[in-house]
């Protein structure tokens, strides 16, 4: 039976309670068939004295060995051949590597219903024309990073009457482009048409610190919306707090704190997670959130920091059921957000030292033929 159709088609996104148990069946259907096609990913699961049967309900996800997203960037792992993957990209490689993702139509189909799905229920999604401007790269054959696609995919919510890019491409790379951005505000502003903005924070804030240094004030249209993603990357030490961000967009555009949208996602862990009306992302049906002690990687209770531990069953044609990655995180009950979410939420605080990610990620690497990582 196919329970991850039923999973990614499930109507309400946050609705946990009464899809535990579809969840669980989906993920032990992911699990089977990468082991069984996957002859790498098979071997860890060996080597980590882990069996299938050892998962009894939802609460025994922990036991699944998570793969840290840092293994990715020095190995490929395919449970299908790759000519029948649809769609290829890689992350953004802040670090100097890449991580290789390709996904098949099955895996597609359904992550598109699970972004139409969250989008909807966060009213997203627009019929009224709407000009663009993208805080990062412009789309290009040369670049294949998960981030620009998906910075390109949002433009596909509302009908674009022209997009604008921070980084555009010059065919052999990309050249700054903050003239062409603000000189294109200012001309959407006599528009009269909404404009949506997408891309890192970073760039946002940047981009909002010079309007207000060059004493330009903006009057975007009431249905204007910024959505930020990608976290502040090597513009970490710059980083102000999201209260200030949200103030100076709205003094230097005059779109406010409520049109104002954050998304968390990897390429590793292709699920969008949006931030509800007080900026907090809940977990949703498609996925389920773990947070592991730093040096046992056992997991911890809610309220203590560790290393963020994400579990899906989308993917089909690569192992990406539970990676886990180098941000430090912080679960919360639901209710200590005080929405209308009940689900459980995570709070992103910071890059772990990679060291005990990297001896995880070794151990491993290890197993398919003693790549260093």
């Amino acid at each position: 039976m196919d329970y991850r159709r039923k999973i990614f088609a499930h109507r309400n996104p946050y609705d946990l309670q009464n899809t535990d148990s579809l969840f669980f069946d989906a993920v032990k259907e992911n699990l089977r068939f990468h082991e069984r096609h996957c002859p790498e990913y098979a071997r860890i699961l060996r080597h980590m004295d882990f069996h299938t049967d050892c998962l009894k309900s939802v609460s025994d996800l922990y036991k699944i060995p998570p793969i840290p997203t840092l293994f990715f960037k020095s190995h490929e792992l395919y449970s299908i051949p790759k000519d029948r993957l649809m769609y290829n990209v890689t992350s953004s490689g802040t670090g100097g590597r890449q991580s290789h993702v390709g996904f098949d139509r099955g895996s597609l189909y359904h992550a598109l219903r699970m972004v139409l799905g969250t989008f909807s229920y966060y009213r997203l999604i627009s019929p009224h024309p709407t000009n663009y401007i993208v805080l990062g790269y412009e789309p290009s054959d040369h670049n294949r990073m998960g981030a620009v696609k998906t910075a390109y995919g949002v433009t596909k919510l509302a009908p674009a009457l022209n997009r604008e890019y921070a980084l555009k491409d010059t065919g052999d790379g990309y050249r700054l482009n903050m003239e062409g951005v603000k000189n294109a505000l200012i001309r959407y502003e006599r528009m009269r048409f909404p404009v949506r903005f997408m891309g890192f924070p970073a760039y946002m804030y940047f981009l909002v610190k010079d309007l207000k240094e060059s004493n330009i004030r903006l009057k975007l249209h009431k249905k204007s919306k910024v959505f930020l993603a990608g976290g502040w990357k090597k513009f970490f030490s710059e980083k102000v707090d999201k209260n200030e961000l949200y103030r100076m967009i709205e003094e230097t555009l005059g779109i406010g704190e409520e049109n104002c949208k954050e998304f968390f996602g990897a390429v590793e862990h292709p699920i969008v997670y949006c931030d509800c009306k007080n900026h907090h992302f809940h977990v949703p049906v498609y996925s389920r959130v773990l947070i592991r002690d730093l040096n046992t990687l056992e997991p911890v209770e809610n309220g203590k920091v560790g290393l963020l531990n994400l579990i899906t069953p989308l993917v089909e044609s690569v192992p990406l059921l539970s990676v886990i990655t180098d941000d430090l995180a912080v679960m919360r009950d639901g209710k200590a957000c005080g929405c209308s979410i009940a689900s459980p939420y995570f709070e992103i605080l910071g890059r772990a030292g990679l060291q005990d990610v990297k001896t995880c990620a070794a151990e491993a690497s290890e197993l398919m033929g003693g790549i260093k990582v």
